[in-house]
């Protein structure tokens, strides 16, 4: 994994490779920014450049150090992730454990947390001391998308590199010369920050299947109401779709400001492409002001799903709030 194979993060990029060039590369980064946004890549590529045995501030991708972190099995570098809901203090002692001992090339240790901001109290207490006294050189990475969520001490004691969410048209560019579908790829643009979650979502096969039922429930209770129930009784929670109510509260947002477009003549933003038709029909049965207050009301019960309201109740109360 090369900088080079890393779209944007150009900010990122500079500040670590100009670390690389003047050999003053920090004991520990924070990579903070949207989920998704190519932090796991950009840390993989840090390590690799780091071992690399050819170039200075990038990874060659050909030597044996390189193809060690290529292929997953370099013995310095360990990747940490939650086990469950949290990254827990037997994970951090576990790596302590292992660095305790020097490695065989005299390499630096390289270490990456996943999710850092999940880190249990006791976790973090215990990374704490590791920051700030480790037993061998080494380099820790850690990655959030929850700054707010750690400890001020392990904040001050990492260098942050920041991260953005790439433009869904730059994402969008990228996945459709893939050969994805495009009115897919549009979609998940704009529901993620990144390369690497854009393309999680449309690789599930759900995926294009919420999105269909999205589209029927939103048709069939602006215009033929209570359907919509049994619509979503048959299609949500008798499939197993139910699991990404949230997703599908997002969509629904993006779909009610395809109606704000199509209203104001802006077609050409319209997110929903392959429903172009439909949506300028339906666009016409409501005022901007109650599209306007359908964006609220998706944002709200995804609130509510978010503070464990029952999901079924939620789609129900929603479906609902969007006939009457």
């Amino acid at each position: 994994m090369s900088f080079r194979d890393i779209m944007g993060q150009e900010t990122a990029k500079q500040m670590l490779q100009s670390g690389l060039r003047q050999q003053s590369t920090s004991h520990a980064y924070l990579f903070s920014g949207p989920s998704g946004s190519g932090q796991r890549q950009m840390a993989t590529a840090l390590a690799q450049a780091i071992y690399c045995t050819r170039q200075e501030d990038d990874a060659c991708g050909e030597c044996l150090e390189c193809r060690k972190v290529e292929h997953g099995n370099h013995p310095d570098l360990h990747y940490i992730e939650p086990e469950g809901a949290s990254l827990k203090i037997d994970q951090i002692r576990e790596l302590q454990k292992i660095f305790n001992y020097r490695s065989e090339n005299n390499n630096r240790k390289i270490y990456i947390i996943d999710q850092a901001d999940k880190m249990t109290t006791q976790a973090a207490n215990s990374l704490l001391k590791f920051l700030e006294e480790p037993q061998v050189p080494a380099v820790g990475i850690l990655i959030t998308s929850n700054k707010g969520a750690m400890l001020p001490t392990i904040l001050s004691r990492t260098q942050e590199v920041p991260f953005k969410a790439l433009s869904p048209e730059r994402i969008e560019e990228v996945f459709v010369k893939e050969g994805y579908s495009p009115a897919l790829v549009r979609t998940a643009a704009f529901l993620t920050s990144g390369l690497e979650s854009c393309k999680s979502l449309l690789d599930q096969n759900w995926f294009a299947e919420i999105r269909n039922v999205m589209l029927q429930l939103g048709g069939e209770s602006l215009t033929r109401g209570s359907m919509s129930l049994v619509s979503a009784q048959q299609k949500l929670f008798k499939t197993g779709l139910s699991e990404h109510l949230e997703l599908m509260f997002d969509m629904f947002h993006l779909w009610f400001k395809d109606m704000l477009y199509v209203t104001y003549g802006k077609q050409e933003n319209v997110i929903f492409i392959d429903q172009l038709s439909s949506i300028s029909t339906i666009a016409r049965s409501r005022s901007t002001e109650q599209w306007v207050s359908y964006m609220d009301l998706a944002a709200e019960c995804r609130k509510k799903l978010r503070s464990n309201m029952n999901g079924q109740l939620c789609v129900e109360q929603f479906l609902i709030g969007l006939a009457s």
